[in-house]
């Protein structure tokens, strides 16, 4: 597991024109991005950007330049997104922390992707909804908990720690991410692999084959 250390500081010039082929595995980094913690994904390694700062504009700062200083060499991110049916305190600040590291990945030339919650549920479970031994549907922590240990069981990757189910969602949108493209990190069910569908992917990545 890595943490964020180093920050990429300098402004984007603009947008600009990324190579219409690559001839290597593409670069995917996957985002749960939050406005305290961020989970911040690449193949084989999870991560985090923490600000304890209490100042809005400063949380704002210190996640994008946290994020910027992961993907700035993507050839693609996978960013979750909001899940509509939820209506919370903060989430004006959140959607506005989302739109930032957007419009920042439209600068820098880097297509994007956004996933729902439920679809990255659905690709590392095989569905949004489970029950425990009562038939009670399990959510929250314990939801959360499902999905980490699919990460564990399915491609090695131990997340650990106070941010382990920040940094197991973003792998499991990496892992989406590969496989829309050509390269799945290992065997996925189909109850697993409709995720896929449906969802808005860039058609500019190519990958190799």
């Amino acid at each position: 597991m890595t943490t964020a250390t180093l920050f990429d500081q300098t402004p984007a010039a603009g947008p600009t024109t990324r190579p219409a082929a690559v001839t290597h595995l593409p670069l995917v980094i996957g985002l749960d991005v939050a406005m305290g913690t961020t989970g911040v994904a690449g193949l084989g390694w999870t991560g985090h950007i923490h600000t304890a700062a209490k100042g809005q504009h400063e949380r704002f700062a210190h996640q994008l330049d946290g994020c910027a200083s992961f993907y700035r060499h993507a050839d693609l991110v996978v960013i979750e997104g909001a899940a509509y049916s939820k209506n919370n305190q903060g989430a004006d600040a959140l959607a506005a922390m989302r739109w930032m590291v957007r419009h920042d990945l439209w600068k820098r030339g880097i297509p994007y992707a956004v996933i729902t919650p439920s679809k990255r549920i659905t690709y590392a479970t095989g569905s949004t909804v489970h029950r425990d031994e009562t038939g009670a549907r399990l959510k929250g922590t314990a939801l959360k908990g499902l999905v980490r240990s699919a990460v564990a069981e399915r491609y090695g990757i131990e997340t650990e720690g106070k941010w382990r189910y920040d940094e197991a969602d973003a792998y499991v949108l990496l892992a989406m991410g590969l496989h829309h493209y050509g390269h799945p990190l290992a065997p996925v069910p189909p109850t697993h692999a409709r995720a896929l569908e449906g969802c808005t992917w860039p058609e500019t990545v190519a990958v190799a084959r």
